[in-house]
């Protein structure tokens, strides 16, 4: 079986409008319709006005070259649009700065793996050893319904909301999750002690992509390093279905310079890296600047401005 989901008429993973529905909560799904793409439209507290956002963790598209086209059909819906890119997009910095002439910003830096590469020989000695060990400890296995182990992955992914603190978009209900796992596109992986369920992986496959979308693990599965062995059979299982690229995502916080131990635990696994740019448009500069002045956060570099600190 093949996982590419290249052919233009399919609409798998971030692509999907029942992913875009699992983030609701955060604000109402609205396609731009000449790119095929989606943002979330959101209300600015006590105005009758809105801005939008792209939807968690990337925004992705069908038509870059209709992006432009497709943010011109904003022009008087919002005050501002700010959104990070898909480091896989068709697109180039030249572009971004097109449609959107206000920010356009080098994110971060996320790990990439060509499959093409073989295992044994393109992981980290280190990251080797590990799955080796975990392996021999764990069993891992594809959940052939994902939405049938949705159990199991609401108690993992709330332990890590506590153990890290998580909040903001990322802090996941169980009605999002509901929707989540049943987009197509989606693979989950589990690793297990016995019968015990002590860690999981979710990917969305698309465009010939697998994007790492989540993972959450128990005590037991940190202690046993459930992620090495769950990292070496999601690489395998996609390299053997002809999956030529993986997005494992980026490292923790805001910054660009790999230092964190989430950095270090993805490049262990990477061939290489690609940039997802953090981009931000104003529609109507007159409202941006009174929002901006009287929310007092004209010294900031955060955009949209007047929403610094909103999923602190």
């Amino acid at each position: 079986m093949r996982l590419d989901a290249k052919s233009p008429e399919t609409m798998t993973g971030y692509h999907h409008p029942l992913y875009v529905r699992s983030l609701k909560e955060f604000g109402e799904p609205r396609e731009l319709p000449y790119c095929k793409g989606y943002i979330l439209k959101r209300p600015i507290t006590g105005l009758p006005c809105y801005d939008a956002m792209g939807c968690y963790p990337l925004f992705v598209c069908r038509d870059w070259t209709q992006l432009h086209a497709g943010l011109q059909d904003l022009e008087g819906e919002l005050v501002s649009l700010s959104l990070v890119t898909d480091p896989f997009g068709a697109y180039d910095e030249e572009m971004l700065r097109l449609c959107f002439p206000d920010v356009v910003m080098p994110f971060k830096e996320h790990f990439v793996r060509n499959t093409a590469y073989p295992l044994a020989s393109s992981v980290s000695e280190h990251h080797r050893r590990n799955a080796r060990k975990a392996l021999s400890r764990l069993s891992v296995e594809r959940c052939e319904d994902p939405h049938d182990a949705i159990d199991d992955w609401v108690h993992l992914y709330r332990q890590l909301i506590e153990r890290h603190d998580i909040r903001g978009i990322a802090r996941f209900s169980r009605e999002s999750f509901d929707l989540q796992l049943r987009v197509p596109g989606i693979i989950a992986f589990r690793a297990l002690r016995g019968e015990r369920v002590v860690g999981m992986l979710l990917w969305y496959v698309q465009n010939g992509v697998a994007y790492y979308h989540l993972g959450a693990h128990d005590v037991l599965g940190y202690e046993m390093h459930a992620s090495f062995s769950l990292f070496w059979a999601a690489i395998e299982y996609f390299a053997a279905r002809g999956v030529e690229w993986l997005d494992l995502g980026a490292g923790a916080g805001l910054g660009r310079t790999g230092e964190d131990g989430l950095s270090r635990f993805k490049q262990g696994w990477a061939t290489g890296t690609r940039t997802a740019y953090l981009c931000g448009r104003i529609f109507d500069h007159d409202r941006y600047r009174e929002l901006t002045a009287s929310r007092g956060m004209c010294d900031t570099a955060y955009f949209p401005a007047y929403r610094r600190g909103e999923f602190v």
